[in-house]
């Protein structure tokens, strides 16, 4: 799936987890069988966001087993997804920043996809996965064809699978940037900063994998309204000051 060419000479990987007690120490087993394929240098940030099960002491535990590889950052409690990727890229030391989900839809090694296109002649700043086959509930494919046509509508955004949690982004694409939204709107919002900003962002297809331990909660209705709020509160801040709004927010990285 990779080749030499697509080996990146360093990679921050790191994945939120809420509640991921079954799938977290799975997922970084898969990440250090698959990134030396994938960059000289690698670390694994976990973000565990406030979870009420054994994630927080799991997560621990593999940062002791592999150190100076393995790395966790702990919110007290659940702050949203928005917030975990937030910490996941302030904290990331690398080049290149890549993220998945916690719950292990998405394999690492399918991350060589694009680790690839971004070693073509164009050079992008962003790439993002769209997954080919989406192995959700049909009530979420509902949720996630409506949103990405609200998307389309409202800002323009012509992004594929504006949710699909499986990105790679060049460090310095975000210098710079805000983005106010801690929930699930973040990605979307930092897709159409990105865009307002002049980043290069190409599609690439992935695989996609149906959860088979835990439970999902992007679904949950304080989610959707989270993210409902953080959407027209950013489409009615770009309609009265677009410049003051594109500068509002939390940097996306910690050295800004």
């Amino acid at each position: 799936m990779t080749n030499e060419a697509a080996r990146l000479p360093e990679l921050s990987y790191f994945f939120p987890a809420h509640n991921e007690a079954g799938n977290v120490e799975a997922l970084v087993l898969d990440a250090l069988a698959a990134l030396p394929a994938l960059a000289e240098r690698y670390e694994i940030i976990i973000v565990n966001d406030g979870s009420s099960d054994l994630t927080g002491a799991l997560a621990d535990g593999l940062a002791e087993a592999h150190p100076g590889i393995v790395r966790v950052v702990h919110h007290p409690t659940n702050l949203g997804y928005g917030a975990a990727l937030r910490s996941g890229f302030r904290v990331a030391r690398f080049e290149w920043m890549a993220f998945t989900d916690g719950d292990r839809q998405f394999a690492v090694p399918d991350l060589g996809r694009l680790t690839a296109r971004i070693a073509e002649p164009d050079q992008p700043d962003v790439v993002v996965g769209f997954r080919i086959r989406r192995a959700d509930p049909p009530i979420r494919t509902l949720y996630a064809k409506s949103y990405r046509l609200a998307n389309r509508i409202f800002f323009g955004l012509r992004i594929t699978d504006v949710d699909c949690a499986c990105k790679l982004f060049r460090r310095a694409s975000l210098s710079g940037l805000r983005v106010e939204s801690g929930g699930a709107f973040f990605s979307a919002e930092l897709l159409i900063k990105l865009r307002t900003a002049g980043r290069v962002v190409v599609e690439v297809g992935v695989p996609h994998y149906a959860r088979t331990i835990g439970s999902p909660t992007g679904a949950r209705p304080t989610v959707i309204l989270r993210a409902v709020r953080d959407f027209w509160n950013l489409r009615l801040r770009l309609w009265v000051n677009p410049q003051r709004t594109i500068g509002r927010g939390d940097p996306v990285l910690g050295d800004d």
